[in-house]
């Protein structure tokens, strides 16, 4: 393991094409939520279009979790940075993350489990919902869900937020909305009239607006 920053540990984990990236992000020990002992994972958006964990949403996830108090675990699905492997159409990568799921479980065996995605991050993150036992929490941003698996008879095992923007160029915004309308489980909606894909001048004000919502349904 070697450290990048004061918050930030890099880690090569076992996965099930060989080794995984990832990097843990350590908690703002006096963040609202702390007490909780909460770790989330999150899931970057597609590797053949040039997505990573450093991309800009997802950092800026990492950020909005640790300032609450939450240990973050960003990594690169197979085939992306030092991950080993190769691209695997939505199928590995949800092995790739359960197998994070898994070591973050050995790691910290008392811990509640969130996870989080961004565009197609968002779809594994979904998938490995319904795979492991306990998840407290699920985030999808910019949900391509006319495109990849989400929900299973219309409800999620846990409750769900899920942030887009009505100029999103690459996800069908009407789309994402009538399908949380058919939705039969608990699920919150982040809603930004003028935000594209990559919520460019939004980034900000996403963090302010998840920061609380957050806080209410994990307290």
């Amino acid at each position: 393991m070697t450290v990048s920053g004061p918050n930030d540990s890099q880690l090569l984990l076992p996965g099930p094409s060989g080794v995984i990236e990832a990097r843990l992000t350590a908690p703002d020990e006096q963040g609202s939520l702390a007490p909780r002992q909460l770790v989330v994972v999150i899931c970057h958006p597609h590797p053949v279009h040039g997505g990573t964990m450093d991309n800009k949403v997802v950092t800026t996830l990492v950020r909005t979790y640790r300032d609450l108090g939450v240990t973050a675990v960003s990594f690169n699905f197979r085939g992306v940075g030092k991950s080993e492997g190769t691209f695997d159409h939505a199928v590995g990568e949800v092995d790739d993350l359960l197998a994070v799921i898994e070591w973050v479980k050995h790691e910290y065996p008392n811990a509640g489990l969130l996870l989080a995605g961004f565009s197609f991050g968002s779809s594994i993150a979904a998938q490995a919902g319904y795979r492991v036992t306990g998840i407290r929490h699920l985030l999808l941003v910019a949900p391509p869900v006319e495109r990849y698996p989400y929900d299973q008879d219309k409800r999620f095992p846990c409750p769900v937020i899920v942030i887009q923007g009505d100029r999103d160029e690459r996800v069908n915004a009407a789309g994402v909305y009538a399908w949380m309308e058919g939705l039969t489980s608990p699920a919150e909606l982040i809603r930004y009239d003028e935000a594209g894909h990559f919520f460019h001048g939004y980034l900000t004000r996403l963090k302010q607006d998840l920061s609380p919502l957050l806080f209410r349904q994990l307290s």
